[in-house]
């Protein structure tokens, strides 16, 4: 059969890069930390890695971190909260699950935890911020992710960033999982003024296991977070263990093809041009209700690469199941947390109940074409006449 790939949320599929040269494997063998040649060719290649990525991310390389994903680049900064006396930390109650559920086991170890409402377009504002800063005393740290990684949803980070930085009292160190916004979105995030930031290869067409994080390093400073795991001191002591080069490597490839301006803007187009046709589509079928039910086939609310739907009467997970068996591939919500069948993000946004548990969620990459979308629309029009 015939496949159609629309869980780009989940991972996107490998981008065909072109082949290493013959002599790659005597760069990547040896070890980064070791001092004989094939160590040094490899510290070599990591740190060249490091700098191709901070020039697309226009930072600093000593502030980029190579980490095992995205959920270990979130885990970082949220575990360094527990070498810190007295603090309380806010999420926004639509984070992924590598922040919320890590954020709960903190709240367990005696650390304050407070939520950030959203909106009923399941974006932050700066009313439900200010509501939740007000609400949770003694706040330290802040998480509160670019994009949305269940509805598409694009929040405000530089604005609700100036409104965290115009309060009086303690500093606060305000981190972002930026994960399903590199290579989709236009970023800034020295700009921004954040304090840290997670990436991840596999969103953009890397290796699983390679991801980054950013943490702002002011000129002759050092970063504004004490690690809690330690280890053998790489990395600059903020994720030991021996780093991944190739990974380093395929990493900064991805990004240098897919993560510059000029690459972002191009696919922005040609994403919007395919979503606009789906979404009137959808809003066409009787049974089918968009998430949130107020989204345009033209609205900068949300990211052009991920869309929410539900359809009345139909459990998300049986869509899904008859999609599969059609040929295409779509999920109910975030991958990682397919085991559950609760959705928070929704609950967030005051869908509950039955309505919360028929969303399902079609997301779309650079090798998506309009004759897929096509195919799509065509197979969701058939399963609904079946069911």
């Amino acid at each position: 059969m015939e496949r159609h790939y629309f869980d780009w949320a989940a991972t996107a599929q490998p981008a065909d890069l072109p082949s290493p040269p013959p002599d790659t494997y005597a760069t990547l063998y040896g070890n980064p930390s070791s001092r004989h040649l094939e160590g040094r060719l490899a510290r070599n290649t990591l740190e060249d890695a490091r700098s191709r990525c901070a020039k697309i991310l226009g930072v600093q390389p000593n502030e980029l971190y190579f980490t095992s994903g995205g959920t270990e680049s979130n885990a970082i900064p949220l575990h360094s909260l527990l070498l810190r006396k007295k603090a309380a930390l806010l999420v926004s109650a639509v984070e992924h699950p590598s922040v919320r559920e890590n954020a709960l086991v903190l709240e367990r170890l005696g650390l304050g935890l407070g939520y950030i409402g959203v909106e009923r377009d399941g974006r932050v504002t700066e009313q439900t911020l200010l509501a939740a800063l007000e609400k949770t005393p003694g706040v330290r740290f802040t998480a509160i992710m670019g994009v949305n990684n269940e509805t598409g949803a694009v929040m405000d980070v530089p604005g609700l960033v100036r409104r965290i930085r115009s309060r009086e009292g303690a500093p606060i160190h305000i981190h972002s999982d930026l994960v399903q916004a590199l290579g989709k979105l236009p970023l800034d995030i020295a700009g921004w003024g954040l304090d840290s930031a997670a990436f991840s290869a596999h969103k953009i067409g890397g290796p699983r296991g390679i991801g980054l994080l950013w943490l702002h390093r002011a000129k002759g400073t050092h970063p504004p977070l004490e690690p809690l795991n330690l280890g053998g001191g790489q990395e600059g002591g903020i994720r030991p263990g021996t780093e991944n080069t190739a990974g380093a490597v395929a990493l900064a490839d991805c990004m240098e093809r897919f993560a510059t301006p000029q690459a972002v803007e191009a696919n922005i187009c040609a994403a919007k041009e395919r979503w606009k046709v789906l979404i009137r589509a959808l809003r066409n079928m009787d049974r089918c209700t968009l998430i949130p039910d107020d989204r345009q086939d033209e609205d900068d609310r949300f990211s052009p690469w991920i869309l929410q739907a539900g359809f009345r009467g139909i459990p998300g997970e049986v869509m899904a199941r008859a999609l599969d068996d059609a040929g295409f591939a779509v999920s109910t919500g975030s991958a990682c947390s397919s085991r559950f069948h609760k959705r928070p993000v929704l609950e967030a946004m005051g869908i509950g109940g039955k309505k919360s548990l028929e969303g399902i969620r079609i997301s779309q990459g650079w090798a998506t074409t309009m004759e897929e979308i096509e195919q799509l629309i065509a197979a969701i029009a058939k399963i609904l006449e079946a069911l």
